[in-house]
């Protein structure tokens, strides 16, 4: 469905990567002080990835098992990049919202293995477990800590500065 679209497009799933790359850190810092819906979005973005992860493919049957297969991305890999940028969006907002980037990237992780599992273990979805996918997925889950990161230390330091500025203002 999502993969017959990107594939007629392959240059969507790079021009997504880069525009995620230089806006994640400004949602960053924008919803570190919004933690309402930082929290709706984060619900939205894993209903996303569970969706697109695990709904039924129609006439696909995969092997049973799971496919061992390692290839690190590349520009132009339409599938390889949309399963980085799938991931970097959750995780971004799990680590906004909790203020722990690694933790966040940790969970991401661990979410791809148990959604790998589940295509493994429910054939019947027509989905192909891959340690491929998971790899990928990880990749954008530390991408996403690393950018939201970048956002959170952006904000922390405007706010010390902003406070100290505050600070030297009283005094005089």
């Amino acid at each position: 469905m999502i993969a017959t679209f990107l594939v007629q497009y392959p240059w969507l799933t790079t021009v997504a990567l880069l525009a995620t790359v230089l806006v994640a850190p400004l949602a960053a810092y924008a919803l570190a002080t919004r933690p309402r819906l930082t929290r709706l979005l984060l619900v939205l973005s894993v209903i996303a990835v569970l969706v697109i992860t695990l709904y039924p493919e129609s006439s696909a049957r995969p092997a049973p098992g799971c496919a061992v297969s390692w290839s690190l991305p590349t520009l132009g890999a339409v599938e390889l990049i949309a399963n980085i940028v799938l991931f970097v969006p959750p995780v971004l907002l799990a680590a906004v919202l909790t203020g722990r980037p690694f933790v966040a990237a940790l969970v991401g992780s661990a979410l791809s293995v148990l959604i790998e599992a589940s295509q493994a273990a429910a054939p019947v979805l027509g989905r192909a477990c891959d340690t491929g996918d998971w790899l990928q997925n990880t990749i954008g889950a530390v991408l996403g800590a690393l950018l939201a990161a970048i956002g959170l230390a952006v904000r922390r330091r405007i706010s010390r500065r902003a406070a100290s500025a505050r600070d030297t203002t009283t005094i005089r």
